[in-house]
């Protein structure tokens, strides 16, 4: 039975029909407790609970239960108050104790109420989140026989609450962890300053960047970087988001500038999702080539203040594609240029010029017989060893092609006589200085040449130029008559020339 305190059957049915769960309980034997360790010269409470936790079971043991409510039988699946005071073990236990510090602390410090979250459990043994509310009752103070608890069933915001942790914490690992480099971005200041130029009366943005180059610079300067995750990190070689931050300077610069004057210009345009391919640098130094795809955010359209941008790094890709259009012009042995890239530049030269062109055919003498001596990986050898001189050799806008086994040739626009003579000079001297520094077998030339003028078709200058080269062939076999047995040696003599 309650004691004077209850007034009659309204306080009765108040207490009892309250839509809220209601204890009335006894912590004088709580107080006890703090009184003796308080005598026994204990100070920090929380220190002291800590050091053993088994004084925290003897304050939860000295909570006496005088009479809860309906509302309570209900939310602890009881079917009377005997048996839930009978099951209190089942109802506070586990992560209670824990929850109940700060409850003990406030009481400690002379509080005559407290409030608290902690988690209790229904007698079916399903957890309950409880928002703990408590009060000692007024003339009690003395003894702390008489306080009265609530108890708010939170169960259900607290899951939404973690759900939405859940939730947030599954969203910040897809962005943290996410495979591509990903950046989140604050173009706000970027946009006013699009603004203020439009609001100038500029229409024609485009002239307006050529004749103010520093706008873009300055817009580059304006970006306000939020947030990077882990593969950015790596991609760009920074041991930390703050090293990456102190360093922007040394990833955007150089080629950048010319994407993110494109940049501006498609949002200037309206275009708020982009891809492009942009060069950026490493903190390494190392040159990066980057997919980028941008896009503002359609909960910040109206102000570009949260842009998201994915970056892929494709420089693998991309030294594939140089490496393949390198094939298609060069060839693999030597290093010079190609058949098909020799071709091309022909008709170049047809169209364009520039006049006078002149044309050095070289071949190799002797690379039959190499090869059917020493194999033709020595051949190959040799043949590498002319790539070596003609690279060396010859310079741009001068061209060296391999356009047949041992045949070369060298394409020489807006050059006279006097200076392809020079030319040929140049590599008979370089020729020369390989045979010292290449023990063993002499590689033997045969070079011609021809100057062509603006009308003469392109066709007759490499034609006199290889026939100034045969000549110098036949001229080379006859002066050795013992250099080779027959003249299968060597397919480029003419029937005529054996000896």
């Amino acid at each position: 039975m309650m004691d004077s305190l209850a007034t009659g059957l309204d306080f009765e049915d108040m207490f009892n029909l309250a839509p809220v769960s209601l204890w009335m309980e006894d912590y004088s034997e709580l107080k006890r407790l703090f009184d003796q360790w308080r005598a026994e010269g204990i100070t920090d409470l929380l220190a002291f609970l800590q050091a053993d936790t088994s004084r925290l079971a003897r304050c939860s043991a000295a909570f006496k239960v005088l009479r809860v409510n309906q509302y309570t039988l209900e939310l602890f699946q009881a079917p009377d108050q005997a048996t839930l005071q009978s099951r209190l073990g089942e109802v506070f236990r586990d992560a209670m104790l824990d929850k109940l510090m700060p409850e003990l602390l406030a009481l400690w410090d002379g509080q005559m109420r407290f409030e608290n979250r902690s988690i209790n459990y229904d007698l079916r043994g399903n957890p309950l989140n409880v928002q703990i509310r408590g009060q000692i009752l007024p003339g009690y103070e003395h003894c702390w026989s008489r306080v009265l608890v609530s108890l708010e069933d939170i169960t259900a915001e607290v899951r939404s609450t973690e759900q939405l942790q859940r939730s947030e914490h599954y969203a910040r690992d897809l962005f943290e962890y996410s495979p591509v480099s990903l950046w989140v971005e604050d173009f706000r200041e970027v946009k006013r300053l699009l603004d203020e130029v439009r609001s100038r009366g500029i229409s024609d943005f485009k002239t307006f960047l050529k004749v103010h180059p520093e706008f873009v610079t300055r817009c580059m300067q304006e970006i306000r970087v939020i947030d990077v995750n882990q593969q950015t990190l790596k991609m760009f070689g920074a041991h930390s988001k703050h090293e990456l931050m102190q360093n922007l300077r040394q990833i955007f610069r150089g080629e950048m500038y010319n994407s993110f004057a494109e940049q501006l210009q498609d949002l200037w345009d309206g275009k708020l999702v982009q891809q492009r391919e942009v060069v950026n640098y490493a903190l390494s130094g190392d040159l990066l080539h980057i997919h980028l795809e941008f896009s503002v955010m359609s909960s910040h359209a109206s102000d570009w203040g949260l842009v998201l941008l994915s970056l892929v790094d494709i420089t693998a890709r991309k030294k594939a594609e140089a490496y393949l259009e390198y094939l298609g012009k060069h060839d693999v042995l030597t290093q010079l240029r190609n058949r098909a890239f020799y071709s091309e530049e022909l008709n170049r030269l047809t169209r364009k010029g520039p006049w006078p062109v002149s044309v050095i055919a070289l071949d190799m003498n002797g690379l039959k017989a190499i090869n059917d001596e020493h194999g033709h990986a020595a051949g190959d050898a040799m043949l590498r060893r002319i790539g070596e001189v003609l690279s060396k050799a010859v310079d741009a806008p001068d061209c060296a092609a391999r356009i047949g086994g041992d045949e070369f040739m060298v394409l020489m626009p807006g050059t006279d006589e006097r200076g392809v003579q020079a030319m040929q000079e140049r590599i008979a001297s370089l020729l020369e200085l390989n045979n010292q520094f290449y023990a063993g077998q002499p590689i033997h030339m045969a070079m011609g040449s021809t100057t062509g003028h603006e009308g003469t078709p392109i066709e007759n200058v490499v034609h006199r130029a290889d026939q100034a080269m045969y000549a110098e062939k036949v001229r080379f076999y006859q002066s050795r008559t013992h250099f080779f047995q027959s003249s299968e040696h060597d397919r480029r003599i003419p029937p005529s020339s054996e000896g």
